[in-house]
């Protein structure tokens, strides 16, 4: 059996008509002999919507029961035993009710297509996972039910069902989307204009992104090469140079032309790694062409032009733009024709635009000394002043009639080893003296200097050519040798600042530390806002003709480094230090401010729940002591007695209620402002206990006691009291009956431990440590509970002292609170 198609309506939002469209094709599949059912359809009380319900098979639902309540699902197994041909499934998103065959409506609509059931289903473009969390920025609002992508994208056809976002507020506005009872709110929050503008084009460009994927798949499948010219694709080739800029803003304007055009900008890198590169110009670049709304890519490849021209056509690019040639004509004479050149000629059906920019012709011929460090190019010379007499000797007394051809290559060879050694100008003397001497003493007639025909003139240029070239290979293999041994350094130097960062260390001390290493210098401060943050100094290598360097490290901060003046080649990694260290700052600043604004936000959410508890616990107790002193208080109402003792009995019981509240709020406030006073003497631990007992006035066998004989605890009295009656007032209250909470104290390490156990419910581990949260009962909705402070205040009163209060879990099941403070020094044992 073949698999079903899957046909989905794409919207932007609810109420553009995606339903209604499922329907309508639904009648017109049926209306041209299709077997059609709808397998279920949310009209969500919509007249036009209903009424195309009418003439085709509906389902029945299946009634899920959850909670108490009766949920109507999709009938999965009703529509796979009725097997129509097309099954029409609305909300492709939805989630089904505990109980279901499958948790989402999509799995039920891949279960269809297995048995060959073509399905046409509905979706909005905020249920798409990939896009919840832009939706989330756009409308403000979380959402809870989404689809994968891969399943949307795996559908056979997809259809926008767009609307105009007016049109779409005037069709709420006369109540066709929402019962009026809705309408203002809809308009004024989620449906507003501009969110509704915003979600259009977001569904727009992920349609049109699918299609492009979709003809990417169509040509890979049918081995299609050429480029395709569906949409202008403009692909910006960076060198890392300034002229980049030129190049980034002509392509633009090229892309913008054309409706839908697209910005792509690339840099290849050698695959050697060694291309002298400028890291923050092409950071600059990529910021750039983010602004003009493209996307910046680096790849790498051996051959720069082909590398180039493979990924524009696997970008299905139609523009390329390329700068003019940065060699001037005496370059490419010597080095051949340049990346331009090579482009044009492999790009085949892509349009290629040469810009001409301000750095054309500005690269100068490559240096043919310099690499060469002047040891060795004395060296050279050195080998070339001894070295040539000797052999001219040595040649001489084996001096040969036909040993002529010999002595000329040996001569060669000679003045290619000086030109391995010295480079150049070693060599090109080298080879002006072998040519001398060896017409002087092997060239007829001998001890003479006459070059009688061509053949000595050609000769003599061999020499110095052949000396030039080696001496030039020799030249840009010293260079790219240094370049490699610098570059491998500075990945060094970076990959040891991004080990001390992530290994904890600070970031910033880091950087400055490492910055001195890597460059050598004296010392190097970092300054923020005229404040001194971090030194590092070799006070054995300070100066007095050290230079000072001074550079901006963002807004507000200033690196000054002392020592050797840096050249153009350190400034490259010296940028890179400079950005981390920017970056560093920006961290720090930003933990600094959540830092100081933590103990804000703790004060305002403990203000806004003592308002709740005030607007909420505090006025039940209130509201019953005055209506009993008012009842009192009537001279209509004729009292017995009993009803007046009664009505006292009550106002008593809610005052000391609302004491007791209002005592709790204020040692709240307290311990967040710091302000609790403390004294911390030697306290016996049963005066303790009995003091706890007597203030909760339990009934017997209430609670169990286990203490054994404990040495006194440094604690202020009265708050471990007030610690111990909140621990079992709580243990109290969740233990079953006939298994009353145990309080236990034993001693151990120099500490004492109180123990409060219980055999209720219990915590979860992962919910161990919100207990000790100010107003958290965790779940519970019992009003008669108190404001959630209890576990808090025990919390707060036991580390004021110097203690602790940890959550354990009871053997067997149930929660173990122990209270761990040091024992006094010395204290007799109770």
């Amino acid at each position: 059996m073949s698999r079903g198609r899957l046909r989905v309506m794409l919207g932007a939002a609810p109420g553009v008509g995606k339903t209604f469209a499922m329907l309508e094709e639904g009648k017109r599949l049926a209306n041209a002999g299709e077997d059609v059912v709808i397998a279920i359809v949310e009209t969500h009380g919509r007249a036009a919507t209903a009424a195309l319900v009418e003439g085709l098979e509906v389902v029945p639902r299946s009634s899920v029961l959850h909670r108490g309540v009766a949920l109507e699902e999709l009938d999965l197994e009703a529509v796979l035993a009725r097997a129509p041909a097309v099954a029409l499934v609305d909300e492709l998103a939805h989630t089904n009710a505990p109980g279901s065959a499958h948790a989402k409506r999509w799995q039920d609509v891949d279960t269809l297509l297995e048995a060959g059931i073509d399905v046409i289903s509905t979706v909005n473009i905020q249920h798409i996972e990939s896009l919840v969390d832009v939706v989330r920025q756009i409308t403000g609002v979380t959402q809870r039910e989404t689809i994968p992508d891969a399943v949307l994208r795996g559908a056979d056809q997809i259809e926008l069902v767009d609307l105009a976002p007016q049109a779409l507020r005037d069709r709420l506005a006369q109540g066709v989307v929402y019962p009026s009872t809705r309408v203002d709110a809809a308009l004024s929050n989620y449906f507003r204009l501009g969110n509704l503008t915003a979600l259009r084009e977001l569904a727009l460009l992920w349609l049109a992104g699918e299609v492009d994927s979709a003809l990417k798949r169509y040509r890979a499948e049918k081995g299609i090469a050429a480029t395709w010219s569906a949409r202008e694709r403009v692909v910006v080739a960076l060198t890392g140079g300034r002229e980049g800029e030129t190049l980034l803003r002509r392509g633009a304007r090229i892309a913008s032309r054309a409706s839908g055009g697209e910005l792509i900008a690339v840099h290849v890198t050698d695959s050697d790694g060694l291309e002298p590169e400028n890291p923050q110009i092409l950071e600059e670049q990529r910021r750039l062409t983010e602004t003009l709304g493209g996307t910046f890519h680096q790849v790498v490849g051996e051959h720069i032009p082909k590398t180039l021209v493979d990924f524009a056509r696997s970008m299905d690019a139609t523009q390329l733009v390329i700068g003019v040639s940065r060699r001037r004509w005496l370059t490419r004479l010597f080095t051949g024709p340049g990346t331009a050149a090579t482009v044009i000629r492999e790009a085949g059906d892509i349009d290629v635009h040469i810009v001409s920019h301000s750095e054309a012709g500005s690269r100068r011929l490559p240096r043919t000394g310099g690499a060469l460090s002047v040891r060795r190019r004395i060296a050279g010379f050195v080998l070339g002043a001894l070295g040539l007499p000797l052999l001219t000797w040595l040649l001489s007394e084996r001096r040969g009639e036909d040993a002529v051809a010999s002595d000329v290559l040996i001569f060669q060879l000679f003045v290619v080893i000086v030109a391995l050694v010295g480079g150049v100008w070693p060599a090109v003397a080298t080879a002006l003296g072998a040519g001398i001497l060896l017409n002087y003493f092997f060239v007829e007639p001998l001890y003479s200097i006459v070059i009688g025909d061509a053949g000595g003139v050609l000769t003599l240029v061999i020499f110095v050519v052949v000396a030039v070239l080696v001496s030039i290979v020799v030249d840009q293999a010293a260079r790219r040798s240094r370049i490699a041994s610098r570059a491998s350094a500075e990945a060094e130097t970076l990959s040891s600042i991004a080990g001390s960062v992530l290994g904890g260390g600070d970031a910033l001390e880091a950087l400055v530390s490492r910055l001195r290493e890597s460059f050598g210098m004296a010392s190097v401060i970092l300054r923020s806002r005229g404040v001194a943050l971090y030194t590092a100094t070799d006070a054995a290598s300070i100066r007095p003709d050290d230079v000072e360097t001074t550079l901006a490290v963002g807004p507000h901060a200033t690196l000054y480094l002392r020592g050797r003046e840096l050249p153009a080649s350190d400034r490259r990694i010296l940028g890179a230090f400079l950005s981390q260290i920017e970056t560093a700052l920006s961290q720090r600043e930003l933990t600094s401010e959540a830092e100081r604004m933590k103990p804000v936000a703790e004060a305002d959410r403990l203000r806004t729940a003592l308002l709740a508890a005030v607007g909420h616990d505090l006025r039940r107790p209130l509201a019953s002591a005055t209506a009993a002193v008012t009842s009192l208080r009537s001279p209509d109402i004729d009292l017995t007695p009993s009803d007046q003792r009664e009505l006292l009995a009550t106002a008593e019981e809610s005052l000391e209620s609302l004491s007791a509240l209002v005592t709790k709020l204020l040692d709240a406030s307290r311990l967040q402002a710091g302000v609790l006073g403390v004294s911390i003497e030697p306290v016996a631990v049963d005066a303790v206990v009995t003091g706890a007992l007597d203030e909760l006035d339990l009934a017997p066998g209430s609670v169990l006691l286990e203490i054994e004989s404990v040495a006194p605890v440094l604690a202020d009295e009265v708050l471990l009291q007030r610690a111990v009656v909140n621990l079992l007032a709580n243990a109290v209250r969740f233990s079953p009956a006939g298994s009353p909470p145990v309080l236990a104290a034993s001693e151990f390490g120099g500490h004492v431990h109180l123990r409060v156990i219980d055999t209720g419910p219990g915590i979860p581990p992962e919910r161990r440590d919100d207990v000790f949260m100010p107003f958290q009962r965790l779940g519970d909705t019992d009003n008669t509970a108190g404001v959630g402070l209890g576990l808090a205040l025990a919390k707060g009163f036991v580390e004021a002292m110097d203690g602790t209060l940890a959550a354990e879990e009871t053997p067997g099941g149930g929660l173990t609170m122990v209270i761990e403070l040091p024992a006094a020094e010395g204290g007799d044992h109770t």
